[in-house]
């Protein structure tokens, strides 16, 4: 099951800026990959280690460094020095728990958002924390592992399709969030229908397993409210941000990415409120399966309360009791059980109780 929230236990009593990795620690080291490109050409290739980054800190192209993996560090550490990352920052690089923000400091911009996947093995939402660092004509990011939602963006790096190659790093960092943003209409595509399966199952035939589902669900879309609704601050705060490094001629995009970020909101909201209204269906509806099944127990033993009275009475076996001795006795006392019950059975019915 996800974690809630991370182990922050490791980081007690060390002084603020501390680099420690909290995260789900893996087996694979990490990668460095680097596109460097301009209008007219681009450069891409998997580095080694930190140096080879660090001729690209001040050249006149746009450069795109992505680290998958934080476990080491070292290496975080020793790209964050190099490119005169805040050690706050590089704190917050390594926690995976951050919230969605944006702070801004004087040579660069540091951007956390999460990058949400569907799992298809598990059934559930895949998190995962994505840091970026806009800086001029550069951008780094950060990634807990390989594997992500940016190969649109790589590809039109590579074939010089689209404004990307045309534009600087801040165009860069906001296709990166708009290809983040559209990850989460793929997500919402997988909850949507689920939910209209379940809707099918209250329906039909409801069972326990239909509640888990629902449960399950319910806590999947906590998560991507908990996660998307802070993504609205951080476009609105680029789109406000009077930082040099984004562009004039961004921020018609970047209001682009905030109207889709609106929609995933309000979709999240709808589906939460969707998945109350059925809880409370489910509820009702196994309420009124008990209470049909109480209905028909309880018309039975009041039928059955007059018929015990009688048997009850000629059970005693007192020796001065007339009917006794009658011949027809007991086919007439059998025959005014039946009148009894049959006579109740009509009252029922009248009554639109069965």
């Amino acid at each position: 099951m996800r974690k809630l929230i991370r182990n922050q236990s490791t980081k007690r009593g060390l002084p603020p800026g501390t680099p420690v990795f909290i995260g789900e620690r893996r087996a694979e080291p990490p990668r460095i990959t680097l596109i460097d490109y301009d209008e007219a050409e681009v450069l891409e290739r998997r580095v080694d280690g930190v140096e080879a980054c660090l001729p690209f800190r001040h050249t006149p192209t746009t450069t795109w460094i992505n680290v998958d993996g934080l476990q080491d560090v070292e290496m975080v550490q020793a790209l964050c020095e190099g490119f005169a990352v805040h050690p706050l920052v590089q704190e917050d690089i390594l926690n995976t728990g951050q919230r969605p923000k944006c702070d801004e400091y004087d040579q660069y911009l540091y951007i956390v958002v999460k990058m949400l996947r569907w799992d298809r093995t598990r059934g559930e939402v895949d998190a995962e924390q994505v840091s970026l660092i806009l800086g001029r004509n550069v951008v780094l990011s950060f990634q807990e592992r390989p594997g992500d939602v940016f190969d649109p963006v790589r590809q039109r790096l590579r074939s010089g399709k689209g404004r990307v190659r045309k534009h600087g790093a801040d165009y860069l960092a906001y296709c990166l969030l708009d290809a983040v943003v559209d990850g989460y209409f793929e997500v919402l595509e997988h909850i949507g229908d689920t939910i209209e399966n379940i809707e099918d199952e209250l329906v039909n035939h409801s069972s326990p397993a239909t509640l888990r589902t629902i449960h399950r669900l319910k806590r999947e879309s906590l998560m991507l409210h908990r996660n998307v609704w802070p993504l609205r601050e951080v476009v609105q705060g680029l789109d406000r941000s009077d930082s040099a490094l984004v562009a004039k001629a961004t921020h018609p995009y970047l209001r682009d990415v905030l109207d889709h970020a609106v929609k995933v909101v309000d979709t999240v909201a709808t589906f939460r409120d969707m998945l109350t209204g059925m809880l409370d269906i489910y509820l009702s509806s196994l309420s009124n399966r008990t209470n049909d099944v109480m209905k028909v127990l309880t018309i039975i033993a009041t039928i059955f309360i007059p018929l015990t009275f009688i048997a009850g009475v000629y059970g005693m076996n007192f020796h001065h009791m007339p009917e006794l001795q009658w011949r027809w006795a007991y086919p007439a006392v059998l025959a005014l059980m039946a009148a009894i019950a049959a006579a109740m059975l009509v009252y029922f019915r009248r009554k639109r109780w069965i």
